[in-house]
């Protein structure tokens, strides 16, 4: 077995090494692995070329529905936004309502940068925050750390829920169930970011004097909606509605706050019309409502839409696709309308939405390569070789380490989403070995995941390169990784000492 084991490790010691150390470009490091997986499955594994064939046609079509197509569809509508210029109203609205840049925080990192993960993802939850945050005067090292530690639980549920919703495919476990385990688990770290952000702005826990209550009231608002949403209607809008609750929260009781902070560096902003800001916003209400309607909230229009099927003929099976009920559909439905409310031609449109697809190239190659690697590896067998000896070696303690495999995998890859298709079906199988909660080991795999977004080297180069520090790469990651560390250490004791004490875990 342990011959095996050492066997199936390979591919994984392989993207550590060439992400993490040799800092190889991810599309050759990932094709290279899956080249490498291949000739394991063949000739470790015993699986015959046309099963491996169809495994990888498989992981490939995963990957370009729904994965690749929400990304598109979700850097579309950042785009459209942004091209329209209504970016800069949601700033300036945003930005004009406090100047206590403590609350500024709140409102912008952590409320507004919650949302834009939760509609775009794609580090735009990083960068536009962080460039608003220094206008107001917070060092860029500082603005980069903030919006690093707050871009991490929003992720679970990024871009429209694309993690949970490729989790749930994988594992093949219900995605409400999933979605509602994964807000639970991340409960106790939604409740303390905003402490650790309002520290960080003055860098020291005297900051929290004053603004105790809103952090408190900011966490709350953002994670107890979430968890509703999560178990009633689906991953695609806890986050979307966790951000809208937390950032109307905090704004409401900044506005009964007296202001007592000097007044910081205040760019002369805009005055915008109600109509401006609807307007601005229109692509991103309207994003909430189409998926808020065709979600199994509204079963007859759920149901009707799901009939909308294309399926891919895949050796003796198949691969289906609802195309029409897809999250990335509803998407650019929404920002097509909002765009042309915004008043961008159609012909404009089109061009964004080409311009879109085509600065994704290498994104599509990574994506592809990696669920293709690690749809191999599960068909093959690999990553139950891998379950049954962690479990042989760590024995009921396996679940402790669990959220750290999780973070390996998004610090891997820099995205949750593949480092739930990477690692997803290991952590299943190791709590079907170890008699545990499926629902709770591999939720504790996305929450796991969470941490390592605030240190992967992608999030790092977002940072870096919308705040103006290049060059400076290696300061913001020792930075980030204190804070990484204390994460991870709360993740893993946490859900391993709760998830004993709530039965889900055997020890």
């Amino acid at each position: 077995m342990w011959i095996k084991f050492i066997f199936a490790l390979l591919p994984i010691i392989w993207l550590i090494t060439s992400l993490g150390f040799l800092k190889m470009a991810a599309t050759k490091a990932t094709a290279i692995g899956l080249i490498i997986t291949i000739i394991l499955a063949s000739f470790s594994f015993k699986m015959p070329v046309i099963n491996i064939f169809n495994a990888a046609l498989e992981g490939v079509l995963m990957a370009l529905f729904p994965i690749i197509y929400v990304i598109v569809a979700a850097l579309f509508t950042y785009n459209v936004t942004n091209q329209s210029g209504s970016i800069k109203i949601i700033q300036d609205l945003l930005s004009s309502i406090s100047t206590d840049r403590r609350i500024l925080v709140l409102i912008i990192a952590w409320g507004f940068g919650g949302f834009l993960e939760a509609i775009a993802g794609f580090g735009t939850a990083v960068a536009i925050p962080a460039g608003i945050l220094i206008a107001f005067g917070i060092d860029p090292i500082r603005a980069s750390v903030i919006c690093l530690i707050a871009n991490t639980t929003p992720t679970a549920f990024g871009a429209i829920g694309l993690p949970v919703i490729t989790l749930s495919n994988l594992t093949q476990i219900n995605g409400n169930e999933l979605s509602a385990y994964v807000t639970f688990e991340l409960l106790p770290l939604i409740i303390l970011i905003p402490f650790v952000l309002v520290v960080l702005v003055e860098n020291n826990l005297k900051a929290i004097k004053g603004v105790g209550g809103i952090c408190l009231a900011s966490g709350l608002a953002f994670a107890l909606p979430q968890i509703i949403v999560a178990k009633f209607v689906g991953p695609e809008l806890p986050a979307i509605v966790g951000a809208i609750f937390s950032i109307v929260m905090t704004i409401s009781l900044a506005k009964l706050k007296k202001q007592n902070k000097e007044p910081t560096k205040d760019s002369e902003l805009k005055i915008h019309s109600l109509n401006q800001i609807l307007r601005a916003m229109s692509p991103f209400i309207l994003v909430f409502v189409l998926v808020l309607m065709a979600s199994p909230l509204v079963p007859s229009i759920n149901q009707f839409l799901n009939h909308f099927i294309i399926k891919f003929p895949i050796g003796k099976g198949s691969f289906s696709f609802a195309y029409i009920a897809s999250p990335g559909t509803l998407i650019i439905i929404a920002t097509i309308i909002g765009g042309l409310i915004q008043k961008i031609k159609l012909q404009q449109l089109g061009k964004i939405f080409i311009t879109t697809i085509k600065g994704l190239g290498k994104t599509t190659l990574t994506v592809c390569t990696i669920v293709a690697l690690a749809k191999v590896m599960g068909y093959s067998g690999m990553t139950n070789v891998l379950a049954v000896s962690l479990v042989a070696l760590m024995g009921p303690v396996y679940p402790l380490v669990a959220p750290l495999i999780g973070a390996v995998g998004t610090f891997i890859t820099g995205s949750d989403t593949s480092a739930n298709v990477l690692f997803g079906n290991l952590q299943l199988s190791a709590a079907q070995s170890l008699g545990a909660n499926v629902d709770w080991v591999v939720a504790s795999n996305m929450v796991g995941a969470t941490a390592g977004k605030m240190i992967s080297p992608q999030s790092i180069a977002v940072a870096t390169a919308s705040t103006g520090l290049e060059g400076h790469e290696g300061e913001l990651l020792k930075q980030a990784l204190k804070w990484f560390s204390l994460y991870l250490v709360i993740i893993c004791l946490y859900l391993f000492g709760l998830g004993i004490i709530l039965g889900m875990l055997k020890y």
